[in-house]
């Protein structure tokens, strides 16, 4: 089984500490977007990198369409690598929809957790009643569309601006190439898993501690998404960085890891 796991999910350790750190990787992304983060922690944590079924090199042959029908199939995925790799005391550290996959896992299982980072999370995307998410339901729906009509142009047009740093046009580049490699069939599922969740019920369920990190422009996690999780959230803080778009771990890394560092030693205190 554990070998099983490990592979399904191409799990990767290093560092040399002995507390957990786990980096979840957001919607079209994989393992591989945190190594602008990861070697500012090594010394002193075990870093547990992995992929989501269906994304970088995960066994896509493990993909189930009913296990992946909402987050709370990808949550099960995490407390499963955990439990294989006897993980206690996690600083789980997610980008985007891991933000909530995270807190799912730590609801279920609030002993394996020590914190939760939440990297430009939101608990719902669409607006409601109340609720600025950022997008109406025909943007979203409309975005599924053209997904699935033309996945290539969708990721063209889409990854630069979810990116929103023109100055490093590379960056978008990557997400871009991240968005066409991954098998569309199962993207266009967790897109739709992931941009018609709706989380904000789970929000006061949380008991580990958390940090949500916003980004000061973010045309997926307005700041208004920052300020709500903030207040719904028990136990957490709220930072919103300088850095603009929606990948501060590629886009400000610098930024990223001193605000981690400085919320870790908060806690250490």
């Amino acid at each position: 089984m554990k070998t099983d796991v490990l592979k399904r999910n191409n799990v990767k350790i290093t560092g040399k500490g002995n507390q957990p750190m786990v980096f979840a990787h957001g919607f079209g992304c994989d393992q591989n977007m945190w190594r602008y983060i990861t070697p500012a922690f090594e010394d002193n944590y075990k870093i547990v990198l992995f992929d989501y079924v269906g994304a970088g090199n995960s066994d896509l042959k493990s993909y189930d369409k009913d296990r992946y029908s909402d987050l709370a199939g990808y949550a099960e995925d995490i407390l499963e690598i955990c439990e294989e790799l006897d993980l206690k005391k996690v600083i789980f550290v997610g980008h985007s929809v891991s933000s909530m996959i995270g807190m799912l896992a730590a609801i279920k299982s609030p002993e394996r957790f020590a914190d939760v980072i939440m990297v430009g999370p939101s608990a719902r995307y669409i607006n409601d009643e109340g609720y600025l998410g950022g997008f109406a339901k025909k943007d979203i729906i409309d975005l599924l569309d053209t997904m699935e009509k033309n996945y290539i142009g969708w990721a063209n047009f889409l990854a630069p601006a979810i990116m929103k740093n023109p100055k490093s046009p590379e960056l978008g580049a990557e997400l871009t190439q991240s968005f066409c490699s991954t098998d569309p069939i199962i993207a266009r599922q967790f897109a739709e898993v992931t941009f018609l969740s709706d989380n904000r019920g789970d929000l006061k369920k949380m008991k580990t501690p958390s940090l949500i990190m916003q980004c000061s422009d973010d045309m997926i996690a307005p700041l208004e998404v920052g300020d709500y999780l903030h207040k719904n959230i028990p136990n957490s803080s709220l930072k919103v960085l300088a850095a603009t778009g929606h990948c501060p771990h590629m886009s400000a890394p610098e930024e990223t890891v001193a605000v981690i560092k400085e919320y870790l030693a908060m806690k250490s205190n």
